[in-house]
């Protein structure tokens, strides 16, 4: 039996490494992966702590990595916020990516460039139904209420 689950380890263990070859993933996202498995919670607890010992799965590295690539894009921190929680990623780290980006990165620029950005696209649009459009786009992006209301009414 030691044998067998020595064996369902070393699976494990290939599945954790193969997940991480193509991305960062959050302790969660690789715990669910090997759930659907069916590995069993021992086994899912070994593999993880083994590639948590080599720093390969880390929350706090994954929640920050994955804010700034998802802000290239560009989405709003509400939405990458709730892809966040969505990856199993504590409420606190969540803070602390965001608290670490919010120096460099201004939501009202990046909402005000979108927004002329798509205007242009729309130019032959009734005005209102432009800014209901932009509004919608920005809306689905994760930005700030706030500030899409604000960048919206000086177009």
């Amino acid at each position: 039996m030691a044998q067998e689950s020595s064996s369902d380890l070393t699976k494990a263990k290939g599945i954790v490494f193969q997940l991480l070859k193509f991305r960062a993933r959050s302790r969660k996202e690789i715990e669910d992966r090997l759930k659907r498995k069916k590995f069993t919670t021992a086994t899912i607890n070994s593999a993880i702590d083994y590639f948590d010992k080599l720093a390969l799965i880390n929350d706090e590295e994954f929640a920050a990595g994955w804010m700034k690539s998802r802000l290239a894009k560009p989405l709003g921190l509400r939405r990458i916020s709730l892809e966040l929680r969505q990856k199993g990623i504590p409420s606190e780290i969540i803070e602390q990516a965001r608290d670490s980006l919010k120096d460099n990165y201004s939501e009202y620029e990046v909402v005000s460039e979108l927004a002329r950005e798509k205007l242009k696209k729309l130019k032959n649009i009734d005005s209102k139904k432009a800014k209901a459009r932009i509004y919608s786009f920005l809306i689905r992006r994760g930005f700030s209420i706030d500030v899409i209301n604000e960048v919206v009414n000086e177009l």
